[in-house]
């Protein structure tokens, strides 16, 4: 038994060295991309989460024409749906998950780098919604956000972000 746990050690320490040499990779490769200067401004976003956003959504400026496109592939845009007196609001099943996955992550630790996405979330809460309800509106928001940068080639701020008057926060998005 001693052994085979030796052996076993063995090659948990080989994929151990193996995930570091990849994550090393990733994150080079991630800082020669032109878009990493803007995407590394975004509270929340590293080297790996903006490698795995970038992989996601690629490089190509027009593959989503609009805001709500980005957002619907992501996942983090709702479905409505509305037919006479009825009306739908739900969550889409059909997404990117690799991208929406992501997105939770990005959303989660922006609470702690950003007062803005962290009250945005906090309100969400106190109107009723679930953690996973608020951290996905979170996504939502800052991947609008995250797509106007792109195509402007301008840099993230909290305060166009996430305005504040009066004490409330603007929702238009």
């Amino acid at each position: 038994m001693g052994k085979q746990a030796r052996a076993l050690l063995v090659q948990l320490d080989a994929a151990c060295e193996a995930v570091a040499d990849l994550a090393q990779v990733t994150e080079e490769a991630f800082q020669a991309h032109p878009d990493a200067p803007t995407m590394l401004r975004f509270p929340g976003i590293g080297a790996q989460i903006g490698a795995r956003i970038l992989a996601e959504i690629g490089d190509d400026r027009t593959r989503f024409a609009t805001t709500g496109g980005l957002r619907a592939y992501a996942g983090a845009a709702p479905i409505t749906r509305a037919s006479g007196k009825r009306h739908y609001v739900g969550r889409r099943f059909v997404k990117k998950n690799r991208l929406n996955h992501v997105g939770h992550l990005w959303a989660f630790s922006s609470l702690s780098g950003s007062v803005g996405a962290d009250a945005h979330c906090r309100r969400g809460r106190t109107g009723g919604d679930w953690h996973m309800q608020a951290l996905r509106h979170l996504f939502n928001r800052m991947l609008g956000q995250l797509h106007h940068c792109l195509q402007a080639r301008a840099s993230f701020d909290e305060s166009t972000a996430f305005p504040v008057t009066q004490g409330k926060e603007v929702t238009s998005s």
